[in-house]
C-alpha cells in the first residue's frame, strides 16, 4: 500500500497522507522519508504541501495498538527505538531544504499535533478538526525534543496548559495563540496554500542555511536525545 501520494504544481509539492488515520509506524516512516529524497532531488520544486485524505483526520500520531504487539514481542526497549525514528522524522521536516506547510485537514491528535509544529506553517479547516495533545491521558510523557518541537509553534504558557489538561482546540482558538497561521474551508485550503506558495520561489540552499541556524538549538536537543541511546541522526 503507497501510503503517500503527491502532485506538482508550479514549485510547489502537494503530498497526501493516505493510510486513514495517518498513524506512526515504520512502515509510514519509511515511506515518508524515501518521499522526501524524492521530492528534494527535483529542482524546480522549494515548497511542501502536506494533507491528509481522510474525511476528517490529519494524523492521530503514534499506532499504539502496532506499538503494543512489538512492545509484548520485543519488551519496553522496542518503544525507545521506535521514538528514535520519530525523532529523525520530525527533525527532518523541522529541517527541510523547502518551505513547508501543514495543510490540517482534520484531526491532529498528539504525534500528529506535534508533527505539525515542526512544519513552518499550518493551515487549518475551520469546520472539522480537533488539535490536542492527550499524551497526559495515554501516560506518555513529552520530552525534551517533543517540547522543543511544540514550543516552536506554541507559546510555553499555551503549551502548559494543553498538555497539563489534553484540552481539544478549534481552529478559532489555535488562530488565537498563533499555533496555525490561517482558518480556511476544506475545499479553499489548498488553493489558499498555493495562492501564497506560489509567490515563495526561494533557493533551497538558502532556505537550508536559514533554518539550520534557526533551529540549532532544537536540532542539538534532538541529537541529545538520539545519543542516550546511542543513535545520531
Amino acid at each position: 500500500m503507497e501510503l503517500f501520494s503527491y502532485t506538482t504544481d508550479e514549485n510547489v509539492a502537494i503530498v497526501t497522507m493516505n493510510s486513514g488515520e495517518n498513524r506512526f509506524n515504520y512502515e509510514f516512516f519509511e515511506q515518508f522519508h524515501k518521499l522526501l529524497d524524492d521530492l528534494e532531488q527535483i529542482d524546480n520544486l522549494n515548497v511542501l504541501v502536506v494533507k491528509s485524505s481522510h474525511e476528517k483526520i490529519w494524523s492521530n500520531g503514534i499506532d499504539l495498538e502496532w506499538i503494543a504487539k512489538n512492545m509484548e514481542k520485543d519488551g519496553p526497549g522496542f518503544f525507545e527505538e521506535f521514538a528514535v525514528e520519530m525523532y529523525r522524522l520530525f527533525n527532518r521536516i523541522l529541517t527541510y531544504p523547502m518551505i513547508t506547510f501543514a495543510a490540517i485537514t482534520g484531526h491532529a491528535f498528539a504525534g500528529g499535533a506535534i508533527m505539525s509544529c515542526a512544519f513552518d506553517y499550518r493551515y487549518m479547516r475551520d469546520d472539522r478538526g480537533w488539535f490536542c495533545f492527550p499524551e497526559i491521558d495515554i501516560k506518555i510523557p513529552f520530552t525534551p525534543f517533543l517540547n522543543a518541537i511544540a514550543l516552536k509553534a506554541i507559546p510555553v504558557r499555551k503549551l502548559n496548559q494543553m498538555q497539563l489538561t489534553g484540552e481539544r482546540l478549534t481552529a478559532e482558538e489555535c488562530l488565537k495563540d498563533n499555533i496555525i497561521q490561517k482558518i480556511c474551508t476544506l475545499d479553499s485550503m489548498v488553493p489558499e496554500i498555493l495562492e501564497y506558495a506560489k509567490t515563495l520561489v526561494k533557493d533551497k540552499e538558502m532556505i537550508k542555511k536559514m533554518k539550520a541556524e534557526l533551529f540549532s538549538d532544537i536540532v542539538q536537543v534532538c541529537k541529545d536525545e538520539l545519543a542516550k541511546h546511542n543513535k545520531s541522526l
